[in-house]
């Protein structure tokens, strides 16, 4: 009877652990290939792939643990050379491989953030232009209760980018769009020294730039209060490229 009852325990344990489990499916409908990148939040696993290849109108998914913090980001305009170097002209992980392996994405990309809570708290979830815009992306929770709206930036920025911001690509083509701390470093657009607190670091006419086009993304460092939704309880999250 005792090793029925551990036996019960641990399928018990196996199907909680299941459960508490959030599933994140990709789907990419762009006209053209997206690499999705990975990045854990300090102190929290990798996923199963650090950077995977989306072709154009497919789909993917990935599982993370209870409590699991991380980023998400597509790159575009992605190539492997001769020797096998893979690189991307934007969100490039710098690792010469489609795995990211723990490092970041090189700005300007558009960025998906995701803190899952656990133990019945909420979940946090938004789309940042912090650190510039490459890709139309949208992300949201199904199921679950709470602000659970949609986020994201499903603009084309490129194509209204300044070109003081700009960046261009094959053929002069805009590909990416630089935040104006990327492209300036001036403490008033990074919200640094003098402008390092919210009551010092205000929207810049860039950032309204942003804010205008994508009403539900971060424009820059203190933009929290139409930009970070929470949702408590969904098993899963649509993140869409081109949505």
């Amino acid at each position: 009877m005792k090793g029925l009852r551990v036996v019960a325990a641990l399928l018990i344990c196996l199907i909680t652990g299941a459960a508490a489990t959030t599933t994140f499916e990709f789907s990419n409908k762009c006209s053209y290939s997206v690499w999705v990148a990975t990045l854990s939040g300090a102190n929290n696993p990798p996923l199963s792939q650090t950077g995977f290849h989306l072709p154009s109108s497919s789909s993917s998914s990935l599982t993370a643990p209870p409590a699991w913090s991380g980023r998400f980001w597509g790159r575009s305009f992605c190539s492997t050379d001769s020797s096998g170097h893979f690189s991307c002209l934007t969100g490039d992980c710098g690792t010469a491989q489609i795995p990211c392996n723990g490092a970041g994405g090189s700005p300007p990309a558009t960025l998906i953030e995701i803190t899952l809570g656990s133990n019945g708290n909420a979940d946090f979830y938004d789309v940042s232009l912090v650190d510039g815009y490459n890709l139309p992306v949208a992300v949201g929770p199904i199921g679950g209760t709470g602000d659970c709206r949609l986020a994201g930036c499903q603009s084309d920025l490129n194509g209204k980018c300044p070109p003081e911001l700009a960046v261009d690509g094959p053929g002069g083509l805009v590909i990416a769009c630089k935040s104006a701390c990327e492209a300036f470093g001036d403490p008033r657009y990074c919200c640094t020294g003098a402008y390092g607190t919210p009551s010092t670091c205000g929207p810049t006419n860039y950032s309204t730039l942003f804010k205008t086009a994508c009403p539900m993304a971060y424009s820059y460092a203190y933009d929290d209060r139409t930009s970070t939704f929470t949702c408590v309880g969904p098993k899963s999250y649509t993140l869409t490229f081109c949505p």
